[in-house]
């Protein structure tokens, strides 16, 4: 199979792009907005910084009760370097943990339709997410601290530098067609929308009604969970042209001679039985993270 990669279809929207997968299927996907992605970034912060007040809130009322730190002194200021440890740890956390699960988004980001990922179409990578999200520093937070810095002092060219230096990174985005920041470009990453459509019944993990398809251990066993999170990306999207191509894909993979003629309903049946499989195989301390595995 040759290796995946990103087109452009110059027919659509500017913001419409074509993803081919290492299946070699092509799935079609729209860019996120650049006020879009400011706006997710803004509401993570929201969300991050709600979260750690009231966290550091209680663990200061325990550290009250516990160590009856009411003047100060050595054991509160212990407490205050922790404090700042925690912040600057649990920002990496938040963003890692959401990114790295099976939705691709932050809160912020499934709150507004959209998600991260791999711009050659493969897994989203564990190098990849840690790199863009380390960039973030760099382009976003280091030079607001040292415009504020800046501000507290004698400022002069160091909070014109920080202001530039923010504002260049800060719009980055608008000046190349895939809206990506510094951070995308270095972690082979852009961030598109995703549709909130609801899956269909089928898609659970209740037995499939009599009349639909039905799938065999064997064929069940040719992929893994990541074939299984890009079957989920495209019921959700709906496509009709990616479901027929999805299906005819699958249906030459597992030795189906024949099409299988409500392309929806073979794929909402086969991920509903595969899913069932892989999380029942991991119940047994069995996993299978792709069709390579």
């Amino acid at each position: 199979m040759s290796s995946a990669y990103a087109s452009i279809d110059r027919t659509s929207d500017k913001l419409r792009r074509e993803i081919t997968t290492p299946e070699g299927i092509s799935l079609p996907v729209a860019i996120a907005p650049f006020g879009t992605r400011v706006g997710a970034l803004i509401l993570d912060l929201i969300i991050f910084t709600t979260a750690t007040t009231i966290i550091l809130i209680v663990l200061g009322l325990l550290g009250l009760q516990v160590f009856g730190l009411t003047g100060g002194g050595p054991m509160a200021e212990f407490l205050i370097v922790l404090a700042i440890l925690f912040l600057f740890c649990s920002r990496y956390a938040y963003f890692l943990f959401f990114e790295l699960g099976p939705r691709g988004a932050t809160p912020g980001k499934r709150l507004l339709g959209i998600r991260i990922a791999s711009r050659d179409g493969g897994r989203l990578r564990v190098e990849s997410v840690i790199a863009r999200n380390l960039m973030r520093d760099f382009e976003l937070f280091l030079p607001w601290q040292f415009f504020f810095m800046a501000l507290s002092g004698e400022g002069g060219i160091f909070t014109l530098a920080a202001a530039v230096w923010f504002l260049i990174f800060a719009f980055f985005p608008l000046f190349n067609r895939d809206r990506m920041r510094g951070g995308d470009l270095i972690a082979g990453t852009w961030v598109i929308e995703t549709r909130n459509t609801k899956l269909a019944s089928a898609m659970s993990l209740e037995e499939s009604a009599e009349g639909n398809y039905q799938f065999g251990e064997a064929e069940l066993a040719v992929y893994g969970e990541f074939e299984l999170k890009t079957l989920e990306r495209v019921l959700r999207d709906n496509n009709s042209e990616a479901l027929e191509k999805v299906a005819e894909t699958i249906g030459e993979k597992i030795g189906l001679t024949s099409p299988p003629g409500d392309e929806r309903q073979y794929l909402q049946d086969f991920y509903a039985q595969l899913r069932a499989r892989l999380e029942r195989d991991m119940r047994f301390g069995k996993r299978k993270k792709d069709k390579f595995s």
